[in-house]
């Protein structure tokens, strides 16, 4: 399978998909440091970078979503409809976060909240193992023909 979204041959949502994962990772340490006692301004940065996640995590669905069309109608489907579905997940669970916390004064953290964070976290890490699984059934899968400019090169 080849990805349709792609940049000088490499597909895009493999690299998109990093970003939600380390902005929702770097959301719930900016809470941990507010709950824990903090200053009161990292509250407010862990619910932007939070909102920041959910804006990546919305174009990585998308890139998502155009990609899910060349996944033959397989177990590789399966797992790829479950990678999206795992991943909107936990981007659902930050964005109640948010909501919740949008009119809170200096949109500080709570507990309740940042377990409702590491929950989210959680989830994610059962998306990164199907991601392993996706990408390693991928490349396991023979290569595209190689391009004409590519012929008569070395490989590296």
């Amino acid at each position: 399978m080849q990805s349709r979204l792609r940049v000088q041959g490499h597909p895009i949502q493999p690299m998109l998909v990093t970003f939600p994962y380390g902005l929702f990772v770097c959301a719930a340490i900016f809470d941990f440091a507010d709950v824990a006692g903090g200053p009161v301004f990292l509250g407010e940065v862990g619910y932007w970078t939070a909102v920041a996640a959910l804006v990546a995590a919305a174009l990585t669905a998308v890139a998502g979503m155009v990609d899910l069309w060349d996944v033959p109608p397989d177990r590789t489907r399966h797992t790829a409809i479950s990678f999206n579905l795992v991943n909107a997940g936990m981007a659902g669970l930050f964005l109640l976060a948010c909501l919740i916390r949008a009119d809170a004064p200096n949109r500080g953290a709570s507990p309740a909240l940042l377990f409702t964070e590491l929950v989210a976290l959680a989830v994610g890490g059962v998306g990164v193992r199907l991601g392993a699984r996706l990408i390693r059934h991928f490349e396991a899968t023979p290569r595209e023909t190689p391009n004409l400019h590519m012929q008569g090169r070395a490989p590296y």
